[in-house]
């Protein structure tokens, strides 16, 4: 499987209800993920999944759309605007597979800095959750 379509099941994933068990598949036992708001990159499927699935809980609302992408082989980018609580949110995925088609490496970037603190508490608030 290609970086392209393991992309098109992170688009699924994104847009088709966010099935913990498609993400699951997605992702590589080493895979890295690395927050906007973490300083620390976050290693281990089991992490990773933990975070990309509050992610899709806390950013794939209604709003969410992809608005670009750039792809280089294995290597994606894609642009993402979304709305929280009347906050406009303009991010980054950048996504690089491995050569089996699952997420090695996702890195986010939020932008502008009231975008990045709303990310921040209602991120904390479902980590917190999913721990509990």
């Amino acid at each position: 499987m290609s970086g392209h379509a393991g992309l098109a099941l992170w688009h699924d994933y994104m847009m088709g209800g966010s099935d913990p068990a498609v993400l699951s598949a997605l992702l590589a036992d080493d895979a890295v993920f690395h927050s906007p708001v973490v300083h620390t990159p976050q290693a281990g499927k089991a992490v990773v999944m933990a975070y990309l699935v509050a992610a899709s809980h806390v950013l794939g609302n209604d709003s969410f759309h992809y608005v670009r992408e750039l792809v280089d082989g294995d290597e994606m980018m894609l642009e993402f605007v979304t709305e929280l609580d009347g906050i406009t949110i303009n991010g980054v995925d950048i996504i690089r597979f491995n050569d089996a088609g699952q997420i090695t490496d996702f890195k986010v970037m939020v932008r502008p800095l009231k975008a990045i603190n709303k990310v921040w508490e209602m991120m904390a608030s479902q980590l917190a959750a999913a721990k509990g």
